[in-house]
C-alpha cells in the first residue's frame, strides 16, 4: 500500500467514530447543515473531550454514562447550534470518542431531565 488516498488524521491522540449506525448517518446531515460549526466541534472533541464550556459539558444523571462494547464510559453533550447537539462517550483506553447521537435539533430524553 503506498499510502496515497489514505486518511491523515489529525495529530492528536483523540479518534472520533460512530457508535451506531444512525449516528454515522446523522453526521453528514448535520455537517452539511452547519460544516464551520461542526468543524469547531470536531476540534474541540479532539482538543480536550472533557472541556466544560457553554457549548461543551457532561450528561446528568442516568444519560452521564453510556454503555458501549460492555464498559460504562462518561457521555457528554456538545452544542453545535442553538438546538442541534452531539452526544460523545470518551474512552480513554481506545483514546477514542463515540459520537453516540447526532441531532439537528434538540434531543427530547435531555429536554425532559432538565426540567
Amino acid at each position: 500500500m503506498s499510502g496515497r488516498g489514505e486518511e491523515i488524521r489529525r495529530p492528536t491522540g483523540w479518534i472520533v467514530r460512530a457508535a451506531s449506525a444512525k449516528a454515522w448517518k446523522a453526521w453528514p446531515e448535520l455537517r452539511s447543515q452547519v460544516p464551520g460549526n461542526c468543524d469547531r466541534c470536531w476540534l474541540d472533541l479532539t482538543d480536550d473531550p472533557r472541556r466544560v464550556d457553554d457549548r461543551q459539558h457532561p450528561l446528568s444523571g442516568s444519560l452521564g454514562t453510556v454503555k458501549h462494547d460492555n464498559r460504562n464510559l462518561e457521555q457528554w453533550q456538545y452544542e453545535v447550534t442553538s438546538g442541534g447537539r452531539i452526544w460523545y462517550a470518551i474512552d480513554d483506553t481506545e483514546t477514542t470518542i463515540w459520537l453516540t447521537k447526532v441531532a439537528a435539533g434538540h434531543p427530547k430524553a435531555s429536554e425532559r431531565r432538565n426540567r
